[in-house]
């Protein structure tokens, strides 16, 4: 019989209330809110480590951090993260090497189903999010579950990602689409 942990990890509909689920919210809310009060740039350097499952290499990520859980969150080299950013990772989060967040972004992978009465018992699924090497995303944008964005991309403030973009474009509006192509 699968734990509510694994079918949430393999986009299965799950219960979020389950009590294993609600201890690791906790504690990863715990982390996050410590980490959010630090002013000391090394202890906030050690402390994401504890939050986030791998980091490559050098990152930031500026106070106002939200996670869900943190060990489904993977950063590469030179990520930076600015005020406020919201990171819920019910499923995967991969992001690329050199990929900056502006203030207010929101990466969320959990979704609620259409079924009424799934909704009204609380049940939940997730979708993972992969974004590229060099992406930059722009204060207040939103992408949701399911959506890859390749290399290179660009998301305008506001913006709202609800699917998938491959390599080098600017992305914007809602739902957001491709605005521009990168040579």
């Amino acid at each position: 019989m699968k734990t509510e942990k694994t079918k949430m990890c393999a986009g299965e509909v799950y219960n979020p209330k389950d009590e294993e689920l609600v201890k690791e919210r906790e504690r990863a809310h715990g982390l996050t809110h410590m980490y959010n009060q630090l002013e000391d740039d090394y202890a906030r350097e050690k402390l994401i480590k504890t939050i986030f499952h791998t980091i490559e290499g050098r990152i930031r990520v500026e106070p106002g951090l939200r996670v869900d859980y943190g060990y489904n969150i993977k950063v590469g080299d030179n990520f930076y993260a600015n005020f406020n950013c919201v990171l819920l990772d019910a499923c995967p989060i991969t992001i690329g090497k050199n990929a900056l967040l502006g203030p207010g972004v929101s990466l969320v992978t959990p979704d609620h189903p259409l079924d009424s009465v799934q909704r009204y018992n609380g049940l939940e699924f997730a979708k993972p999010i992969t974004i590229g090497d060099n992406c930059w995303i722009g204060a207040n944008a939103t992408v949701i579950g399911g959506v890859t964005l390749g290399n290179n991309v660009v998301v305008g403030a506001g913006a709202v990602v609800t699917k998938s973009f491959g390599d080098n474009v600017v992305l914007a509006g809602v739902p957001a689409r491709v605005t521009k192509t990168i040579m």
